[in-house]
């Protein structure tokens, strides 16, 4: 049996629900537990879902010509994660999403969500937010990737992911900064 604890505080960032507006979300939410490595999401298929990570971590990434992966973005617990532009718009998705451990997530489907801010209102404004939010985050990775140098975009890791670094590949997180393995190895010993 599923416990809701972590889902209503994230929401209780943003809304105040109710008894029976928590009774009526609890109704639609889904759980499920992944394995490390499982995929959840694969470029060109329809992202029906958008996820809260409830225990462990999910990345979010794409591959370019040569099969190369590119992280884009880590949701460990209490981060949402989807392709947005193809959850809300229905479309095939740009970014695959794939566990990199063992993961519990809630999620909602497109179509229970669509429905959800028609009987909960308030899932709209928090869902406007965390979009807004999200956009936030986005334009803020974009900049630092055009505008600062590694070990700049290490250290700002470090601060959006406190502990992350040490739950993961360091490939991962390497593939995250734009750099290689190694380069990222020389970058921890002069911060370390």
């Amino acid at each position: 049996m599923p416990v809701f604890k972590n889902i209503l505080a994230n929401f209780a960032l943003h809304v105040n629900l109710d008894a029976a507006e928590q009774a009526c979300i609890k109704s639609v939410l889904q759980h499920q537990r992944l394995k490390k490595n499982e995929i959840l999401l694969e470029t060109g298929t329809t992202c029906r879902n958008i996820y809260f990570v409830d225990k462990g971590c999910l990345r979010v990434y794409n591959r370019d010509r040569e099969g190369s992966e590119h992280n884009v973005l880590f949701c460990p617990e209490n981060w949402w994660a989807a392709d947005m532009t193809s959850f809300s718009d229905q479309v095939p998705a740009y970014y695959n999403i794939a566990t990199l451990e063992t993961t519990e997530l809630f999620y909602f489907s497109y179509q229970s969500l669509e429905q959800l801010y028609i009987d909960v209102p308030k899932m709209e404004r928090f869902f406007r937010i965390l979009a807004q939010n999200g956009f936030s985050l986005y334009q803020r990775r974009v900049n630092s990737i055009i505008s600062r140098s590694a070990e700049e975009r290490y250290l700002q890791f470090q601060h959006l992911y406190p502990k992350l670094e040490q739950r993961i590949a360091q490939k991962q997180i390497a593939s995250y900064l734009g750099i290689t393995p190694v380069f990222l190895s020389m970058i921890r010993k002069r911060n370390g």
